[in-house]
């Protein structure tokens, strides 16, 4: 696939092809940022007028019951459960990222002191310095709560720091940054034979790359919804919990959503079983409704091949770009911040630039180039490094989403990469 009528032949040829056709892209618009915000849906907008003008304007408060609201987050849990190896009962779809975060490391600190401290206490929660910035504060912000200190490392240095001080390991499957993908499985029992109990976000790779918490025996995870799942700005996160974990689960925020008798208006908090414990206040049934439009696509997936179908895309698709680059964009101070490796690989290509390649030698000009490229029209985004006095780099970031992503785009994509970069326009 190396000319441009190559990749519009196996487009035309692509099983998953009929999908791009659920969502509304625009025109004369390659989207690569779909690991940071997901398309619209084209089904989504007449979804949440239904909602607003029927369930809401007609059916008022009725609609709790009649249209479903009241148990919505859990059946789309039990929904999306199947591409992340979880069971119908162990996911909800609630809060933020954040929230669910500080929730299940409360959750995992409370029970690791508690049944896993024997004979030494456990006063460390490790995770990558590179990990998502929210949960490194949230971490953070819990340790200073418990008195425990919080490790940051490099990936290199993890097996190393699995330690029987180790209460909690935070590590994201697929990183941000570079788009190194962790070996689930592996870690987690590694942090098993130490006692430490495992919590992965899965923001960058629920929905894009092969998942298996059952299957890793993992024993928290969370993520968000509105990037490979395409549930909108700010669409709700979800969580979930290994089912020997689940009710052992004190609630740091206890509120009537997670009560056991929930309009029993009781005035102590007792902690309902099962999943329903990890909500707190009331969900927000537009944003809720919303989402099921962009799970949708991932049921209507499962006909043309499921997450195998998928991944094998998006591996396409990222090998694709690397060697488009490599080929095409030589001489021009790139490098690959992403690992080769299918294995380690999530659905995203970073790129770096050599430190003194910007404009009169400062700097990198990366984000430059990514500013001439949504200019053109080819929408990906930047990641800025630490300056060239760490081991990070500033990034270009590329997502590569097989749901709608065609090789042809891809083609196109590094073309505009390599004007951008021949004609300098990017200064």
């Amino acid at each position: 696939m190396t000319t441009l009528e190559a990749c519009r032949e196996v487009d035309l040829q692509e099983p998953l092809a009929p999908l791009r056709d659920w969502f509304d892209l625009p025109a004369g618009v390659i989207y690569l940022d779909g690991n940071s915000l997901g398309p619209l849906p084209k089904a989504t907008a007449a979804r949440v007028a239904e909602v607003v003008q029927k369930e809401w304007g007609q059916g008022l408060i009725r609609s709790w019951n009649d249209a479903g609201w009241i148990d919505l987050p859990q059946r789309l849990g039990d929904q999306f459960a199947p591409w992340i190896g979880a069971k119908a009962g162990e996911v909800v779809f609630t809060d933020t990222t954040s929230v669910n975060l500080y929730k299940v490391l409360s959750a995992a600190l409370r029970l690791s002191c508690e049944e896993f401290s024997d004979p030494a206490p456990r006063t460390k929660v490790v995770s990558e310095r590179s990990n998502f910035p929210t949960d490194l504060y949230i971490a953070e912000s819990l340790c200073k709560q418990h008195g425990l200190e919080l490790v940051l490392v490099e990936p290199e240095e993890l097996p190393a720091c699995l330690t029987p001080d180790v209460a909690v390991l935070l590590l994201s499957h697929v990183n941000y940054r570079t788009g190194h993908m962790h070996n689930m499985a592996q870690v987690t029992q590694d942090a098993h034979a130490q006692g430490i109990l495992t919590i992965w976000d899965l923001c960058h790779a629920a929905g894009a790359v092969p998942v298996d918490l059952n299957g890793s025996n993992a024993d928290y995870a969370i993520g968000c919804s509105y990037k490979y799942m395409n549930g909108g700005p700010g669409a709700p996160a979800f969580v979930w919990v290994n089912a020997r974990h689940t009710d052992k689960f004190w609630q740091p925020l206890s509120g009537w959503f997670g009560h056991a008798e929930q309009f029993a208006f009781t005035s102590d908090y007792q902690p309902a079983p099962g999943i329903r414990r990890y909500m707190c206040g009331t969900q927000p049934m537009i944003a809720m409704s919303a989402l099921q439009c962009g799970l949708d696509v991932y049921t209507e997936a499962e006909q043309y091949g499921g997450m195998v179908a998928l991944r094998r895309k998006s591996v396409a698709l990222t090998d694709l770009f690397i060697q488009l680059v490599e080929d095409r964009c030589a001489g021009y101070g790139l490098g690959l911040a992403t690992p080769r490796d299918i294995f380690a690989r999530g659905s995203q290509v970073c790129l770096t630039r050599d430190e003194g390649a910007g404009v009169d030698g400062q700097g990198s000009g990366a984000y430059a180039i990514m500013q001439a490229l949504i200019a053109r029209g080819v929408i990906g985004d930047f990641r800025k490094g630490d300056g060239g006095n760490g081991p990070h780099k500033d990034i270009l970031r590329f997502g590569f989403t097989p749901l709608y992503t065609r090789f042809e785009d891809v083609w196109n994509a590094v073309e505009h990469l390599r004007q951008v970069l021949e004609s300098g326009e990017w200064q």
